[in-house]
């Protein structure tokens, strides 16, 4: 079931990103914040005249017409749409860049994702219990995915999705695609789940609670409460969370499966045979000296890889079908392993085990953290001391380094965490 919803080009995760059926992975910087719990106001694009797109509108509104979508329905959509300069700007101008699982796991199972995380599963119990006993999909799995994809609803985006669509299927980049998904929301209008003005979602037309696209919403939303309508936009995420469990199990979860469990390797494993490509049966990998992270043997879940992310010394992870379902949502290795551990931390489970080596400049993650701590205290803001040092925290450095005389490089190292002291 893979869909072509994955639009974005990041390779890995900065800061955010948008919901289901993407082909590859990769996050929105505006979605994945540090800090999930704290307010936030999003800046609304504004639209401005475009005598080319609106005569492209114009010939849209027949094509449209010819595929079913009523005259009233295209007026009531187009009425207050218009052209979108910011949204062309942030498709052409999506940088790529790689961050470590280490780096990933810190924003993406950070101390606050957690705890919002576990307050949204006792708040909404009742409704995830009920999700869960309808579609079999792990009720944690559910709200991880929540929590990276909207960070629990704090930030679903209101960028008007007609104004977006129309906006990069006009464009002409991703044309055909994007007049696809564009066509999808206007049958969405039509089938009276939501109206222009509410429909709202990412700069590239993600929706709701989960990020769906309009193909996608289409394909497996679901209307959960009954009333109607399959909102995935209102305040209640109901139906969001339950159309993220119905589009799980569409693509073959398995009831009572995990995505996956840390393990521990024999000396001398054969790097070779790791990855999601061999398959083989846990017993197989027992015989192998494969062993859970605490020295156990690992339950039979199925048939199962061997990944070893960061390389050795390293975590290691033994992942099962399940895993494989969660990519339908982002294909993306780190956003699998990121969904499946911050369920089990939402289930009180522990962090990782195994540490993960230096990084290239031969530093921990308490050595960065204690950097950001430093040049914070010495009057350098990080914007935090998670150990991940963005683009705030290499500014600091940079200002730092100025302020020292030093080479202005913005990058960490363990001689700069030695100069401060």
């Amino acid at each position: 079931m893979r869909l072509d919803r994955r639009i974005f080009t990041f390779s890995f995760l900065a800061a955010g990103l948008t919901g289901c059926g993407r082909s590859r992975g990769g996050f929105r910087a505006e979605a994945f914040s540090r800090s999930p719990a704290a307010p936030f106001v999003e800046e609304r694009m504004r639209a401005v005249p475009n005598a080319a797109y609106s005569a492209w509108v114009a010939k849209f509104r027949g094509r449209a017409a010819a595929k079913g979508i009523s005259a009233q329905v295209i007026e009531r959509a187009f009425r207050d749409a218009g052209y979108l300069p910011d949204v062309v700007e942030r498709d052409r101008n999506q940088t790529e860049f790689t961050r470590s699982l280490e780096d990933y796991l810190a924003i993406a199972a950070s101390d606050e994702r957690i705890a919002t995380g576990r307050a949204m599963l006792s708040r909404h119990a009742a409704t995830l219990s009920a999700v869960e006993a309808k579609f079999g999909v792990d009720k944690a799995v559910v709200t991880a995915i929540w929590g990276l994809e909207s960070r629990y609803g704090a930030r679903r985006g209101n960028v008007p999705v007609i104004s977006a669509l129309s906006t990069l299927a006009f464009d002409g980049r991703r044309g055909a695609f994007f007049e696809k998904q564009l066509l999808a929301a206007l049958r969405i209008l039509q089938n009276g789940d939501i109206t222009p003005d509410r429909m709202t979602g990412s700069w590239a037309g993600a929706m709701g609670h989960t990020q769906f696209i309009p193909t996608s919403y289409e394909a497996y939303a679901v209307d959960f409460r009954g009333d109607g309508r399959r909102d995935i936009w209102s305040e209640d995420p109901t139906d969001a969370l339950a159309s993220t469990a119905s589009y799980l199990a569409r693509a073959g979860w398995r009831r009572g499966q995990p995505w996956g469990v840390e393990v521990r390797l024999p000396q001398g494993f054969d790097l070779t045979q790791t990855g999601r490509k061999v398959k083989r049966p846990v017993a197989s990998w027992s015989a192998k000296g494969v062993r859970a992270v605490d020295g156990g043997t690992v339950p039979d879940h199925g048939a199962a890889s061997i990944l070893v992310p960061s390389g050795l010394p390293g975590p290691a992870f033994m992942v099962f079908r399940n895993f494989t379902v969660i990519s339908r949502y982002n294909n993306a290795e780190s956003y699998v392993i990121g969904i499946g551990h911050l369920s089990d931390r939402l289930k009180g489970r522990p962090p990782l085990r195994a540490a993960f080596p230096p990084d290239a400049q031969g530093m921990t993650l308490a050595d960065r953290k204690r950097l950001q701590a430093r040049l914070t205290q010495a009057g350098f803001d990080t914007g935090g001391t998670d150990g991940v040092l963005g683009s705030k925290s290499q500014a600091a450095i940079s200002a730092y380094q100025q302020s020292r005389g030093l080479p202005v490089t913005g990058q960490a190292s363990r001689a700069l965490l030695a100069s401060l002291g």
